[in-house]
């Protein structure tokens, strides 16, 4: 006789529990996903991208510039892009889930997570409503961009995004962000 399997289901509420020991805690439809936390080299192509996009939408006012950021959709989903950029004309007190436009979010993809950030999270992404999506591969020296489910367009050389409501692109050199590994 077959035995009958459950998998505990959580909600953001429940991630409140959880300790603060380094690791992201996610929640995707309730179930609970554990990523250990960052490498240095994982950090420092996020506070390049970071600084480069602070510069040109953050320090302007255009929109803020976070890292890690959350998505959230009470009661069960919460993920935590590597950086999350949204237009600034939400307060900064807010919580999570009261920011309902999200411009765009990236992942540094890492040995642990990089199946489960190109497999599942990417779509998720798209699913919770967010414009662009960059999967950073410090490996291949590439950023795959989506703007829908599935694979997106791989980038080599240089990134464009063009800031939504905004006549504004920003271009960021992909030499620049991999210097150095």
């Amino acid at each position: 006789m077959a035995m009958a399997i459950s998998v505990p289901r959580y909600t953001i509420a429940d991630l409140e529990r959880f300790p603060n020991d380094g690791n992201r805690y996610e929640l995707l439809d309730g179930v609970l996903i554990v990523t250990p936390s960052p490498s240095h080299a994982h950090q420092v192509i996020v506070n390049r991208l970071q600084f480069r996009l602070m510069q040109s939408v953050m320090i302007p006012g255009h929109a803020q510039v976070v890292g890690p950021g959350a998505i959230a959709l009470p009661p069960s989903t919460q993920l935590q892009p590597d950086i999350l950029v949204h237009p600034s004309r939400y307060p900064i007190d807010l919580k999570w889930e009261e920011i309902d436009e999200h411009w765009l979010a990236v992942e540094v993809l890492s040995r642990s997570s990089r199946v489960y950030d190109r497999e599942i999270k990417r779509d998720a992404y798209i699913a919770l409503g967010v414009e662009e999506v960059w999967l950073v591969d410090r490996w291949s020296k590439m950023v795959e961009v989506s703007r829908a489910r599935g694979p997106g367009a791989i980038v080599r050389d240089m990134l464009h995004w063009r800031v939504p409501t905004l006549a504004l692109e920003i271009e960021i050199l992909l030499t620049d962000v991999f210097a150095g590994l």
